[in-house]
């Protein structure tokens, strides 16, 4: 069984595939700028009704970014699954890659809503200023997350993983085609509530996003249950723990808009970094006696 999913594993993330992913990715993202573009010029020039109500994506030239980024951020995403079965660090890292990537595509979105004649501290302004700062305190947080991953002793594991590292890895390649079903249907339902029931009320940077971190955390608790058997440290645990922990406030701030949902995002990175920091501490603390 192991050699069958290893084997499978290998197929489905080899060199190959993973070019030509990124290949498609590139193109549709090029192609959706210019597709972004077109329905920008055709809404200034011909007002179309039903793009008006999503929020200002269709009124400004910058706005078209957003698409481009859309794209980019399924791409780490599929790395993240590839990422999965090396370790959890390595997994929760990505996360918070793909979160500061989200709030980067935000900015494209608040900044067509800006209305510079009203001053700067009207709501617009403040929303764009929290999602920046929110970007640099995160990306700087991003930085100290893998600086402290560095430093971390690596130290020789007494049991054998490869039954570890094999279910997780089974995850992976069962998260691929769960990731293309998300996709689909969350453009579907999109598609849906715009265009034929011309109602669209939910947040849209929560598209995708929120049913995808719910199927992570998910997958991280599996994780987390399967390591008792691999590991009896205390510290290994509390770290995984943590993580998901850090994952849940990720994934509660696709729930809320503006200030509250920067700061559930800093919590989360900020509240895994604490908890990788003292499992560094108690790794080098252990080394020392």
């Amino acid at each position: 069984m192991i050699k069958l999913i290893d084997k499978c594993h290998k197929l489905l993330f080899s060199e190959k595939n993973l070019k030509l992913f990124e290949t498609a990715i590139l193109f549709l993202a090029v192609t959706g700028f210019i597709a972004h573009l077109l329905l920008i010029y055709l809404n200034i020039n011909y007002e179309l009704d039903y793009l008006s109500k999503l929020d200002n994506l269709f009124t400004n030239p910058i706005s078209a970014l957003y698409t481009p980024f859309s794209f980019i951020l399924i791409y780490e995403v599929f790395l993240l699954i590839y990422y999965l079965p090396r370790s959890f660090t390595t997994s929760i890292r990505k996360e918070y890659e793909i979160i500061s990537l989200i709030m980067i595509r935000k900015v494209f979105e608040d900044i067509p809503n800006l209305n510079t004649e009203s001053g700067i501290f009207n709501t617009e302004s403040l929303n764009l200023i929290y999602n920046l700062l929110g970007i640099l305190i995160i990306y700087y947080l991003i930085f100290l997350f893998k600086k402290t991953i560095k430093i971390i002793p690596k130290r020789k594991d007494t049991k054998d993983l490869s039954k570890f590292i094999a279910y997780k890895k089974a995850l992976s390649i069962v998260l691929v085609p769960i990731l293309i079903i998300l996709c689909f249907s969350n453009l579907i339902s999109w598609s849906q509530k715009l265009f034929i029931n011309e109602y669209f009320t939910q947040n849209i940077n929560s598209i995708f996003f929120i049913d995808f971190f719910t199927i992570l955390i998910l997958v991280d608790v599996f994780i987390l249950l399967i390591s008792f058997g691999y590991t009896e440290r205390y510290a290994q645990i509390i770290r995984n723990t943590g993580f998901i922990i850090s994952t849940i406030l990720l994934r509660l701030s696709f729930g809320v808009r503006d200030l509250s949902s920067v700061i559930l995002l800093i919590s989360g990175v900020v509240f895994g970094l604490i908890i990788l920091k003292i499992y560094q501490l108690t790794e080098t603390n252990l080394d020392s006696k």
